[in-house]
């Protein structure tokens, strides 16, 4: 194999298929990225423990067609450091080559028959999603999720896709984040019951891989594991085993709680001025709604005490409450500073629920006052 190719467009795509790697893998061969030459582009393979990736690179001068392993760890490091607008790719008496115009290194290769297979986006049944709207879902619900406890159900998001409509839930068992958003059943496609639960990891990646917002995402169960697919890259990863909780149970149906319009960029900057001081352990921030003002006070010992004022369009009975700050703020980050959000609060023993327009829904649970 023989080629050359713009050497950041083809960074870009290696590090999206490197990110599925691991490093722990007990196969040697498993540390490598596979490379088909193609028509005119270069179709990068990678496979981990529980994700798989194809990925086509464009544009590129094909000299001599072939296929070869590009490991992770060096050819990643060349690309990053090199300055070459272009790079040439050779392979060679098992030995990769990489060519710019100043230098020239030499890789030991092994043979790219015995990398696993990863198979293309052949199915006929999925659900077609706006770029944008799937981008939005997993930025708004995978912070949400925990991927260190051993529920496992809980490492993952949560789709249900009916016809017309798709719904991500993500929950680490002291917050859930819902958002819905469009979406097109292609072939009769939808899912049932709450086992679709797509891996934190994975669905990143899938969001990561993105380049086209304008251009529509393809998203496919079958069986135990989903496919995805954009313009130019197709991921398959196994489903989250388990059986995930039933969030609808958990949003509140409630009619005399507090309901106040903040808008995100005040409330924001607040929340982090009031958490300077606040205990890094137990993340506690009492929020008391009332004459107008939401009044946001932490203390430690050791780092000193905050009271932080922001005004607001409520004049009732004052509401108190003590919430993570960390969770307020990861739900405040994935929105526009000028997004309207309406607060619902009730009493310091309920959910605090927080929502826009657009239908997003974020749950946090209370913590015990002091």
């Amino acid at each position: 194999m023989k080629v050359a190719c713009d050497r950041e467009r083809l960074t870009s795509a290696f590090q999206v298929a490197a990110s599925v790697v691991s490093t722990k893998s007990p196969k040697d061969i498993l540390q490598n990225v596979k490379v088909e030459t193609g028509d005119g582009e270069l179709t990068l393979m990678a496979s981990g423990a529980e994700t798989g990736v194809r990925i086509q690179v464009p544009e590129v001068e094909v000299i001599e067609p072939g296929k070869a392993l590009f490991h992770v760890e060096r050819v990643g490091r060349v690309l990053r450091e090199s300055s070459d607008e272009k790079l040439e790719f050779e392979t060679k008496d098992n030995n990769l080559f990489v060519r710019g115009i100043y230098a020239e290194i030499r890789i030991p290769t092994a043979n790219p028959d015995e990398y696993p297979t990863i198979p293309g986006f052949t199915e006929e049944s999925y659900h077609e999603l706006p770029a944008g709207t799937f981008r939005e879902m997993v930025r708004r619900t995978a912070f949400a999720t925990d991927q260190e406890s051993a529920r496992f159900a809980l490492g993952g998001v949560l789709f249900e896709m009916t016809d017309d409509k798709v719904v991500a839930v993500g929950t680490d068992g002291r917050r859930l984040a819902v958002v819905e958003g469009a979406g097109t059943s292609v072939g009769g496609h939808k899912t049932e019951g709450n086992a679709t639960i797509i891996p934190t990891k994975s669905l990143v990646l899938m969001e990561r891989s993105i380049s086209d917002e304008e251009a529509p995402v393809h998203l496919a169960v079958h069986g135990n594991e989903v496919l995805f697919r954009t313009n130019n890259c197709t991921i398959n990863a196994r489903l989250v085993e388990g059986r995930f909780p039933n969030w609808r149970q958990v949003i509140p149906d409630r009619t005399d709680s507090v309901q106040i319009d903040v808008n995100v960029g005040p409330l924001l900057s607040s929340i982090r001025q009031a958490a300077v001081v606040a205990d890094k352990e137990t993340r506690g921030l009492d929020m008391i709604f009332g004459d107008g003002t939401l009044l946001m006070t932490a203390s430690h010992a050791e780092q000193g005490e905050s009271r932080v004022e922001l005004p607001i369009d409520y004049t009732g009975d004052k509401v108190a409450v003590k919430l993570d700050y960390r969770f307020i703020i990861d739900f405040l980050k994935v929105l526009e500073p000028e997004t309207r959000v309406k607060l619902d609060i009730e009493s310091s023993k309920s959910p605090a629920v927080l929502k826009t327009d657009d239908g997003y829904t974020y749950i946090v649970m209370p913590m015990a006052l002091d």
